[in-house]
């Protein structure tokens, strides 16, 4: 048995970061790397060579923005109007909330000092089922503001020591999502998606909760005030990086950033925190004279969640003392989903019109099929997400079939809502003369593409285009792909005829189309039989 003790993790990792450095593939990229943050001259000076914006400028931008932050909460409100429906509350006391804290930024940019006063984040906690816009607000209000956003699961991190992601990779993500720029990180949003399913849950056995707690307790040092690591040990790219700056003798770059200014959101459904306030009050109501529960909905429920039922629900008091803000999300009705494919500027809708008018196609929709979609949404119990699957389901067959068609325009009735394949076909039974055009045209096209590779002349007879387009329609497959398969040896068995013969131009006629093969032999043999004659006379 080796007496030796364990090894060193830092000495091990220099160790292998050495034997990395060996390799001539990596050598050829750090030299690469090196030319790169080492421009040449008239690069330098702005000529020819270099073209792209200078190095940090779209940063320095962003920062100058932050610098000057002058949004009122009204603005804010106004900007999320535009694409999240509903959700009125929601979106005032986030307005306040991001307000407060950018103006405190500002501040502390403006006035250094104020960065040692005690300051309490509105770190801010979003409860609501899922597919009412609780992420969709936070990317609006993170592009109005211009600040690096990130967003994660919680359910993907562990505590440390087990298997799983660190809670510190959040920031250390935010500061790759600002293109490496720490102090533009500094001022970012992290959001963190299904946060409830890291409550703790009782643990009757008395064993360690790896997914739950431990995970907590690590958030709560990084949504106050902590510095984190910028590499991780075991980021062998960061320690390379770090040895060349060193070895450029450049200036440094920062190895760890603060997180005070870093706001953090966190959001989850909470399915059962609903029932457990109504448990509370109706408890709490008990008697004769005792006021009954206000709540009706879910969503009025959640709205009346205090600190103790999410610590009843799982949660640490100190982490839920770090989201003092707390925000309950609507569930939206059938008539909010039909306000979102109308008004809203991120409807799904519109990525659909710009699907089928990527193939020249538009559509007409009436408000009775904007109803029908929106009914069968709200009954997939998804929020506006259900939007994109009722969606989906109807276009699908549409998609797939009109970009090879003459149709350029239908009309999206109830009808094609309810029963999208009957739909589909009555629209393709309507405009099948004009397919015909379409097909014929499909085979001109393969004609060109032949002349352009291998350079010869297809010449279809119309007794031709009607047989490849009646066995394009009897065997569902497009002209295209029957061409290509019937005429596949053209390609090499016209060059021998070309050459042998000098011929480029090749009449297609029926009797070629249903046997390819055998009159591409006979007319292979018989080149040869020129050839040789030709010889002769020679």
């Amino acid at each position: 048995m080796s007496e030796q003790g364990p090894k060193n993790p830092i000495e091990e990792l220099e160790r292998k970061v050495q034997e990395l450095l060996k390799d001539p593939q990596v050598q050829a990229s750090m030299r690469s790397m090196v030319a790169g943050a080492n421009p040449s001259p008239q690069a330098a000076a702005g000529g020819p060579a270099h073209n792209a914006p200078a190095p940090g400028e779209e940063s320095a931008e962003t920062l100058r923005r932050i610098r000057s932050f002058n949004l009122r909460p009204r603005e804010i409100r106004d900007y999320l109007n535009r694409f999240v429906i509903k959700q009125d509350e929601a979106k005032k006391i986030l307005s306040v909330a991001i307000c407060d804290h950018y103006n405190h930024v500002r501040q502390c940019l403006d006035t250094p000092e104020l960065r040692e006063r005690d300051y309490a984040k509105q770190n801010i906690v979003l409860l609501g089922p899922t597919g009412v816009g609780k992420t969709y607000l936070m990317r609006c209000i993170a592009k109005l503001i211009g600040v690096p956003f990130v967003k994660a699961d919680a359910t993907k991190f562990s505590e440390t020591g087990y298997v799983g992601g660190d809670v510190d990779d959040l920031v250390r993500d935010l500061v790759k999502t600002a293109g490496g720029d720490v102090e533009l990180a500094q001022y970012g949003i992290i959001y963190l998606d299904e946060i409830d399913k890291i409550a703790a849950a009782q643990n009757l056995l008395g064993g360690r909760d790896v997914s739950g707690r431990g995970v907590q307790v690590n958030l709560l040092k990084l949504m106050e005030e902590t510095d984190v690591n910028l590499h991780s040990q075991t980021d062998l790219l960061g320690q390379m990086q770090a040895m060349m700056d060193m070895q450029r003798g450049g200036k440094p770059r920062p190895a760890k950033i603060n997180t005070r200014h870093i706001l953090f959101i966190v959001s989850g459904a909470f399915d059962k925190l609903a029932d457990q306030v109504k448990h509370r009050l109706q408890s709490t109501s008990i008697g004769f004279g005792a006021a009954q529960p206000t709540a009706s909905s879910e969503r009025d429920f959640l709205a009346q969640a205090t600190s103790q039922d999410l610590i009843a629900y799982g949660f640490e008091p100190e982490f839920v003392g770090r989201l003092p803000v707390r925000i309950a999300c609507q569930p939206l009705s059938a008539a909010d989903l039909k306000q979102i494919l109308l008004t809203s500027e991120g409807s799904i809708l519109q990525q659909y019109r710009a699907d089928f008018a990527g193939y020249g196609i538009n559509f007409d929709i009436g408000h009775d099929a904007l109803h029908e979609v929106a009914v069968r949404a709200q009954t997939e119990n998804t929020g506006a997400r259900g939007l994109m699957t009722v969606l989906e389901r109807v276009f699908r067959d549409f998609k797939f079939e009109l970009p090879s068609t003459a149709i350029k325009t239908f009309v999206v009735g109830p009808s094609t809502v309810a029963h999208p394949t009957a739909a589909l076909q009555h629209l393709l039974r309507e405009n099948a003369d004009r397919q015909h055009d379409v097909l014929r045209a499909e085979v001109t096209a393969f004609a060109t593409r032949f002349r352009q590779n291998p350079g010869f002349d297809l010449l279809f007879a119309d007794d031709a285009v009607g047989a490849l387009i009646d066995a394009s329609l009897a065997a569902d497959k497009t002209i295209r792909a029957l061409c290509e398969e019937k005429f596949r040896d053209f390609h090499h068995g016209l060059k021998l005829v070309a050459r042998n013969t000098g011929r480029t131009q090749f009449p297609i006629t029926q009797e070629v189309v249903e046997a390819p093969d055998k009159i591409l032999s006979i007319w292979v043999v018989e080149s040869f039989r020129v050839a040789r004659a030709t010889e002769g006379l020679a």
